[in-house]
């Protein structure tokens, strides 16, 4: 006899984060995580120094502190926040939570990696719906709906596409699933679209009982290493979840920071007109040097090569100049490389190094 994992457990695939290091180079510039050029909010920083005196003694066990804050700030019911280690912890706990054996879990086909993995790890079929023009498609996703159909995941907006869904689209998506089928809205970079026809899914999921958003503070507030999410639930959603989460899954100094960070306006206002500023740049200047460069609402941009070769090679020179993007191979692109939007300083370095590279082809 031997010890055998559940079904599903061996076809996932191992996440892998974006590279920190490029050999022997003393001191890279990461590009590769999307995480925010101007850091963390210094009252955010602050704040988790001061929680660090106590570090004896547990959390509070509902995330109250996180939770009552985020109600605070988006005027919403404070029973209908679930906090998590990170929103990928609650992408997770949506599948722990709702599905069985041999249930399907709808997503297109470039979205964040996360999803597939829920889906394999409680022993579910993972159903990747085509993006031929690297945005959802509303009536391809439909389409895909049969009765196994459980969970459809939505990035909106989309990683590593930069794309995004109008709120008529989403409302469009919501109103052709069954009411057993739950709508997980993953907004974690909802903070940095400024279009008008987008809505990061609150006012659907407080109108509806099959629908849910994540947000997160990694993005926007800076706080990637704390890993601090959150979600807004329908009230017996949010019921299930708080019975399977771990009691103590966010810890006291990154609630503290987190709540800190909410507060600090000026810092989230200077860190999206940075990243309007150069994300804008960037793509000008990216198409200049003669590479193909998508469109983005995010803090990051899809760059395109003309195959996975090519892209390899470009990724292996910006490398060996201490500039680390992310390969996209494992989100089907592997022609692709994505760029976070970073410094000045590193955003002029990379438009350079790509002029180089593309000279020399």
């Amino acid at each position: 006899m031997q010890l055998e994992p559940k079904p599903g457990i061996l076809d996932i695939a191992p996440y892998v984060g974006g590279r920190a290091e490029a050999g022997a180079i003393a001191h890279p510039v990461k590009l590769s995580s999307n995480e925010n050029a101007l850091g963390a909010s210094p009252l955010a920083v602050e704040a988790y120094r001061a929680a660090s005196e106590r570090l004896d003694l547990y959390p509070e066990g509902s995330a109250r502190i996180l939770r009552e804050a985020v109600a605070e700030t988006y005027g919403l019911d404070p029973a209908r926040i679930v906090c998590g280690n990170g929103s990928d912890e609650l992408l997770s706990l949506f599948a722990h939570a709702y599905l069985r054996p041999g249930d399907e879990v709808l997503y297109s086909a470039h979205a964040f990696l996360v999803y597939r993995i829920a889906a394999l790890a409680n022993s579910a079929v993972p159903v990747e719906v085509p993006e031929p023009e690297l945005r959802v498609d509303v009536d391809a996703m439909l389409a895909a709906v049969t009765p196994k159909t459980r969970l459809v995941y939505l990035a909106n907006p989309n990683n590593p596409t930069g794309s995004y869904l109008s709120q008529h689209e989403v409302r469009r998506l919501h109103a052709g699933l069954r009411p057993d089928i739950l709508l997980v809205i993953d907004a974690a970079y909802a903070e940095f679209v400024r279009r008008d026809d987008y809505e990061a899914g609150i006012a659907l999921v407080a109108d509806n009982g099959n629908v849910a958003m994540t947000r997160t503070f990694s993005k926007v507030y800076g706080l990637a290493g704390l890993r601090v999410g959150w979600s807004y639930c329908p009230a017996n959603v949010a019921d299930v979840l708080t019975r399977i989460r771990g009691p103590f899954n966010v810890s006291t100094p990154a609630q503290r920071a987190a709540a800190a960070a909410l507060k600090d306006r000026a810092h989230v206002e200077n860190s999206v007109a940075h990243n309007e500023r150069w994300r804008g740049w960037l793509i000008e200047n990216i198409r200049a040097a003669g590479c193909r460069v998508d469109d983005s609402v995010g803090n990051f941009v899809l760059i395109h090569f003309d195959d996975a070769k090519e892209s390899a090679d470009a990724d292996a020179f910006l490398c060996g100049r201490g500039l680390m993007l992310r390969g996209m191979r494992a989100y089907g692109l592997p022609h692709c490389l994505r760029l976070t939007v970073g410094t000045e300083d590193a955003n002029r370095k990379v438009v350079t190094a790509l002029r180089e590279f593309r000279s020399r082809q």
